[in-house]
Parts: structure tokens; sequence; C-alpha cells
């Protein structure tokens, strides 16, 4: 499913870890990903943290979607800046599953929280349907 992920691809966007209902990704901060007060564009942020409860809700093999999500930002990013998202399911139930998302800005000092998405999933398909 990754490797046919143009989307998050294209951004810059890598994930660098998935199982078990886990994951983690990053991205760096581009301008053209700033919007007018030059901040992060909230739906750079989206795309970055429901990439990583992508990789996490599909680490199980069925094929997987969102069947909603929400994001809370909590703190802004900027041109330049390194962000990570990690993932972790929280519960899976029947076809369905809760994930959360932690974006984080990585600084020399640790790691800054910058937004807390939930994911809930839906499964489809099995791999080979």
């Amino acid at each position: 499913m990754l490797d046919a992920d143009t989307a998050s691809a294209s951004l810059g966007i890598d994930v660098t870890a998935a199982k078990e209902g886990r994951s983690a990704a990053r991205m760096r901060v581009t301008e053209a990903m700033v919007n007018g007060h030059g901040i992060v564009h909230g739906g750079f942020l989206f795309i970055l943290a429901d990439t990583a409860f992508a990789a996490a809700c599909n680490s199980h093999g069925p094929v997987t979607v969102a069947a909603g999500a929400e994001i809370t930002f909590v703190a802004t990013a900027r041109v330049g800046d390194e962000l990570a998202a990690t993932a972790e399911q929280r519960t899976r139930y029947g076809r369905n599953g809760i994930y959360d998302v932690t974006v984080h800005r990585l600084t020399p000092h640790g790691r800054e929280v910058v937004a807390e998405f939930r994911g809930r999933s839906r499964t489809v398909a099995a791999p080979d349907d």
C-alpha cells in the first residue's frame, strides 16, 4: 500500500516503521506547506498523521481504510521543522479499529507535541481479495 502512495511520497513523508498496530513517519516542512501566517497549513499535519494511521492499521494485513478521523492542533510548525508522527492502535473490534497518532516537532531539546489525531478504521477486504 505505501509503495503506491504517491500523495505521501510527493510530500516527502517517510514511513520508518509499521508493524503490529504501530507505525512511525517523518516529514520536513517545506515552503510549499505554509499558509499566509507563515505556519504549516493544518492539512499537511493531517496528511502526515493520516499516513502514519494508515500504516498502523494496515500493518495487520487486511486492506483497511479510514472510517473517520479528527485532529487537534496543539502548536505551530514552520519551514524547516522536522516532524515525526507516531501511531498506536488503541483497540480493534470486528472490522473496526481506533488509533491515536501524535505529531511531534523534533528539536535539539527533545520532542514538542504539534498535533493529536484519532482515527477510526474499517477493514474492507482480505489482502488477496
